[in-house]
């Protein structure tokens, strides 16, 4: 017959007399600290949690739309109107044409990518020409701007093939274009100012129409409303240049 034996086993965490005194002694190595379940937290319930202008910020369009049946908004006017204002806004933001890149066209684009490209789209249109240097400067402020207010459109084309013979002194030129009509140009470099920057560009774009839109779909696109946006960023971008200055002289 086999040997057998039973090993009984203590609670865990429990010890002897003699294990303390062997630990003390160092004999045994020290006890390990008895297992404690981490403490109960019930579940957020959804119902207790306050309905104000933040918990209908924090809810996506579907969400927004299940609410048009909750009982505690119909009891208060502001949060069913700021509802609706919300849902207002969220549509409006999915309606925006998104571009974010200067695109190249051709002639027999032109028509087309340009003067069928809507009413609610703005469109800036480059004239140049590979070699000289200007266009490139130019071109570059456009590639910013592109991606920094996608609900515009940027396109580029070489100079002649949208205009035959045009003059290579007026290079680069910019034409906006908004509902099939020229709204401004500006030709020459000149045009934006002795030192041609994104943000000098876009308060130029700027002075007379809402030319540029930052795809965010606000209800607020007058010209005003734009280039107080305009300005915005560009006090947003020399506050970061002259902290990322302090931050390296102060190495």
């Amino acid at each position: 017959m086999g040997d057998y034996h039973f090993v009984y086993k203590d609670v865990e965490g429990a010890s002897t007399q003699w294990d303390d005194i062997q630990r003390k002694l160092g004999n045994l190595p020290e006890k390990p600290p008895a297992f404690k379940p981490p403490p109960f937290t019930p579940a957020s319930d959804q119902d207790s949690i306050p309905k104000d202008k933040s918990f209908i910020d924090s809810k996506t369009e579907e969400e927004l739309e299940f609410l048009e049946d909750d009982l505690d908004l119909d009891d208060d006017r502001f949060l069913q109107e700021y509802r609706k204002k919300r849902l207002t806004e969220m549509r409006e933001a999915t309606k925006i044409v998104r571009f974010g890149s200067v695109v190249p066209i051709s002639g027999s684009d032109f028509v087309r990518e340009v003067s069928q490209a809507g009413p609610d789209v703005w469109v800036v249109v480059l004239l140049y020409k590979d070699g000289y240097a200007e266009c490139g400067v130019l071109m570059k402020c456009l590639e910013e701007l592109a991606v920094k207010y996608p609900g515009t459109k940027f396109v580029k084309i070489v100079s002649t093939d949208c205009i035959p013979n045009y003059p290579d002194h007026n290079l680069p030129t910019l034409l906006v274009y908004n509902n099939g009509a020229v709204k401004a140009n500006y030709a020459g470099l000149r045009s934006f100012g002795r030192r041609c920057t994104p943000e000098g560009v876009a308060l130029v774009l700027c002075q007379s129409d809402p030319v540029l839109n930052d795809g965010q779909g606000g209800t607020d696109r007058s010209r005003d409303s734009v280039i107080e946006g305009v300005r915005r960023k560009l006090i947003e971008k020399v506050v970061k240049e002259h902290e990322d200055d302090d931050g390296s002289s102060s190495d």
